[in-house]
């Protein structure tokens, strides 16, 4: 990467853009090609390549996707699947025809199957069936890496894929229904301490196990791969150990400082039991993730303070 490149950061305003486009300029890249979903609209092949065409970046960072949790997932099936094939195949056969140096894509780690060996490596994309919930979104990321892989067989793209875990940070999304399990957790429980409530529902059983990693530390290793990485092979991006529901719970109740009790909603679903990756590719390359679990939702829980603070003072 060369401070004079062009960049194209896809999803700027999303919680992965906005870590890699802060990244970016805390290394002193200045040059970035920016351009919200109400300027462009990745789902519109015509305009897509318009885009391309106008403004021809040199590396591509693809970060635009629809995502949210198991509810949101689940209920909106199709969208979650066009949208991000849409994207997906827009972007990158533009990037292809403008003649991209390079292209990062970003998928996600759901594209394993729903009972893979644990912790979970990069041979195992397709050796199963896929979690329900998520199978829409896990088939659209499966089919990005396969988009990257095929460009690069046929044309001789330096396409390349990483796929991380489960993320948390500044800018996500802190709706109930729609957002992940952490940033879901952080509401409930902030909302449940403003109203004074005896307890707090969390969905499922409390005993599947997840893998964090603090956005920042996403973005770092974006660009890590961005400068040092040009194989075939997607890499899993993870901290490298995981926790239970129920501990995660616990660990956001007491930052959030609630003193109520919690109750677990058995009705509702658990998803995929355990969903630890091996990153050892990664490592191996001299990466590793530096934010701890309790130091990064401390963090993100101040900025999620500093969000509605915001926002009562611009409705004033």
């Amino acid at each position: 990467m060369n401070k004079q490149d062009k960049i194209y950061v896809a999803g700027h305003n999303g919680m992965v853009g906005s870590a890699i486009v802060r990244h970016l300029r805390s290394l002193g890249f200045t040059n970035l090609l920016l351009a919200s979903s109400a300027e462009l609209d990745l789902r519109n092949q015509a305009a897509v390549q318009h885009f391309f065409e106008q403004n021809h970046p040199d590396l591509v960072f693809l970060a635009a996707a629809k995502v949210g949790g198991i509810h949101a997932n689940n209920i909106y099936r199709a969208e979650f699947i066009y949208d991000n094939l849409a994207i997906e195949l827009n972007v990158i056969d533009a990037a292809y025809k403008s003649k991209v140096k390079k292209l990062l894509f970003l998928g996600s780690s759901c594209i394993y199957p729903k009972n893979a060996p644990q912790p979970m490596n990069e041979d195992l994309l397709l050796s199963g069936f896929l979690e329900q919930t998520n199978e829409p979104y896990a088939i659209a990321k499966i089919a990005g890496i396969k988009l990257c892989e095929a460009y690069r067989d046929q044309y001789g793209c330096n396409f390349i894929s990483a796929m991380p875990t489960n993320l948390y940070g500044p800018n996500d999304n802190y709706h109930l229904e729609h957002s992940h399990v952490l940033p879901a957790l952080l509401r409930k429980f902030h909302d449940a301490k403003l109203n004074g409530d005896t307890s707090v529902e969390v969905w499922g059983t409390g005993n599947p196990k997840r893998e964090f990693l603090h956005v920042d530390d996403l973005a770092s290793a974006c660009v890590f791969m961005m400068e040092n990485y040009n194989e075939k092979q997607f890499l899993n991006i993870g901290f490298g150990e995981d926790i239970s529901i129920a501990d995660l719970a616990k660990l956001i109740m007491n930052i959030t400082g609630y003193s109520g009790s919690i109750q677990f909603n058995t009705t509702k679903p658990d998803g995929t039991y355990r969903k630890l990756l091996d990153s050892s590719r990664l490592h191996a390359l001299n990466w590793k993730a530096k934010i701890e679990l309790e130091e990064g939702i401390r963090n993100t829980y101040q900025d999620f303070l500093r969000g509605l603070e915001q926002q009562v003072l611009s409705s004033r």
